[in-house]
């Protein structure tokens, strides 16, 4: 289609030259005003026509160029479920807890299939994706060179095979082969990353060996982070060591490897003494050292004064070591565990970042508003005021969930806003932690919003993106008793059904105390009538099936079924005047029977009025 409309452009063009050229020979015998004006249009288009046509180069497009453009065309659906489990809806979670037992099976099951693919590459040889899909394919874990060579250590430490890396290293040295002193860096970088041992590959289970085993049990003891437990620690007289005590010569790049690796497996002290020892052989240690003792400095000062370590950044400056953001970064984690130190510091470290042209990162704004927001909610106005003055929130705040305990509702819309751009969400963490912070967010909306506004965000985020807990569903439903909005309980007793929160007495209980506390229209009454009943038949259920929350769901208050399947007391009133008329006493008794059976406040009245109008026998008396 492009090149015929090409061609029609040129033909359209030279005939317009053309048709232009001959009307003015034709008009310029005439003595008309403008006569000049075609000549010299007349003149262009002779000019034009004699100079080279440039043909633009051609635009190259990706293979998924089409199918982005078709993306970038459709928004979120918020009546779907999670997109990772679109594929199968069979399995579409409708609550929390199946939400996490889906996702876990899901990311399971990928970590089963890649580790098959990577330990069995020769059976996937063949790539029928277009375009090619890399994370499809096995990966690259096979070593291809066997030979005694310094290629094949680097190939190793590429591939991450410390132990192999390890043991090819030892080889060349008995071989009497020189290793360079970039290789040797790269290797002790490789082995103090995973502190001696080969890295788990997807999939694959992750063993212990008897001295982490007993490292596990004093971590315990001292009661530490739950990560903690995760990490491998520092051996004594690893490989790295060794190698770096066999090295001839130890410059700054050696020593930073292990201090490095040393404060991220947790031996601190060893870090702090190794960096004395490089300040005792008269080198100058670099920035990422700076970096790793400053984060490691808590760890091995008791006091907050002294966790404030200003002679690392003393020395720093005495070196003339620049400091960057993982440097600020450090002091800004350090001053979380510096008690009453840790604001006004915080600040100082923010000038400074300010002085040097150093803009922070979100993990700044993360740790400074964890400084600012681990007081308490009672100057949590205060602190807002601090984060506006110093402009934080339009970047990064929400990353702290502690922002949202200001109820600052203007706030908690500006974190929302950064959440939507783009693909920020991502940095909210996991679904454990969205769904903190989408839970806040809407108890923020409940507490503070309109109804209508409220109920709008509701189809916006459930259940696409959130999976409310029965406080949510509880908060919602005094969002519509505030509003005067108790005509939509029917239908939030479905979403309460749906999510399984249908067994909570206390959320069940508020739920029929809010259609039993006032009486509205006929339509209304009519739907509150059949939530009761739907409420009493699954009580029903649960009895017969004996439920674990039987016995609680059975103590909800009996007076708030006929409250709400009887409109008024004016009915009962009603009811038994047609007995009176009828001069029907059985039913009469069977009126109040009823009404004791519920225990409901007009049973006195009923039963004095029976008395005093019917002729009872003794037995119905």
């Amino acid at each position: 289609m492009a090149a015929p409309g090409r061609h029609i452009g040129h033909s359209v063009q030279r005939n317009g030259r053309f048709i232009l050229y001959n009307l003015e020979q034709l008009l310029g015998h005439r003595g008309f005003g403008w006569t000049s004006a075609l000549r010299q249009q007349a003149a262009e288009a002779n000019k034009e026509s004699t100079e080279s046509v440039v043909i633009p180069r051609k635009k190259t497009w990706s293979r998924e160029a089409v199918l982005e453009a078709l993306a970038s065309t459709v928004s979120r659906d918020p009546t779907a479920y999670p997109y990772q489990f679109q594929d199968d809806p069979y399995l579409s979670p409708r609550t929390s807890t199946e939400f996490k037992l889906f996702s876990l099976s899901q990311e399971s099951g990928r970590s089963a299939a890649k580790y098959i693919v990577n330990n069995n590459p020769k059976l996937f040889t063949k790539d029928f994706a277009e375009p090619h899909i890399p994370c499809l394919m096995p990966e690259t874990v096979s070593l291809r060179l066997e030979e005694v060579s310094e290629e094949a250590l680097k190939e190793r430490i590429t591939l991450r095979k410390v132990t192999a890396a390890v043991d090819m290293y030892d080889q060349l040295l008995q071989a009497g082969t020189t290793v360079s002193m970039e290789t040797t860096h790269s290797l002790l970088d490789l082995i103090c990353l995973y502190s001696d041992r080969d890295p788990v590959q997807d999939g694959e289970p992750q063993t212990d060996d008897a001295e982490f085993g007993e490292e596990l049990k004093k971590r315990k003891a001292r009661v530490r982070r739950a990560s903690d437990f995760l990490k491998f620690t520092w051996k004594e007289n690893n490989n790295a060591e060794r190698i770096f005590n066999l090295l001839p010569e130890r410059d700054t790049r050696c020593y930073s490897a292990l201090i490095r690796g040393m404060v991220k497996h947790g031996a601190y002290a060893k870090a702090f003494s190794m960096y004395t020892d490089m300040l005792n052989n008269r080198l100058t240690a670099d920035v990422h050292i700076f970096n790793a003792l400053i984060s490691g400095a808590p760890d091995v000062r008791d006091k907050f004064n002294e966790r404030w370590d200003l002679e690392l950044l003393n020395q720093m400056n005495q070196q003339k070591v620049r400091p960057d953001l993982l440097t600020f970064n450090s002091v800004l984690k350090a001053l979380r565990r510096c008690g009453f130190l840790a604001k006004t510091q915080a600040l100082h470290t923010l000038n400074e970042m300010k002085a040097l042209g150093i803009a922070p990162s979100l993990a700044s704004y993360d740790h400074i508003l964890a400084v600012f927001y681990k007081s308490g909610t009672s100057s949590a106005q205060n602190n807002t005021d601090l984060l506006q003055e110093r402009d934080l929130f339009p970047r990064a705040c929400f990353l702290s969930l502690q922002c949202l305990d200001s109820k600052d509702l203007e706030l908690g819309y500006k974190i929302q806003s950064l959440v939507d751009v783009g693909e920020n969400w991502r940095l909210l963490g996991d679904s454990f932690q969205q769904s903190i912070y989408y839970g806040r967010f809407f108890n923020l909306l409940c507490m503070m919003e309109h109804i209508d506004v409220v109920l709008k965000w509701y189809k916006q985020i459930i259940p696409s993106l959130y999976y409310p807990n029965p406080q949510g569903m509880r908060d919602l439903l005094q969002a519509l008793d505030t509003d005067s909005r108790l005509d939509l309980l029917p239908s939030i007793w479905k979403d309460i059904k749906t999510l399984g929160h249908d067994n909570k007495p206390d959320l069940v209980e508020e739920l029929l105390s809010l259609m039993a506390r006032e009486k509205h229209s006929s339509e209304v009454q009519e739907s509150f009538a059949a939530c009761a009943l739907d409420v009493k038949t699954i009580v029903s259920l649960m009895i017969q099936n004996l439920h674990r929350q039987t016995l609680v769901l059975a103590e909800l208050p009996l007076t708030l079924f006929p409250a709400v399947l009887l409109y008024s007391e004016g009915l009962l009133n009603n009811f038994l005047s047609v007995c009176h008329s009828d001069g029907d006493s059985q039913k009469a008794v069977q009126l109040v029977q009823l009404s004791a059976a519920f225990c409901l406040p007009t049973t006195w009245r009923l039963a004095k009025r029976a008395l005093a109008e019917f002729e009872l026998t003794e037995e119905q008396r």
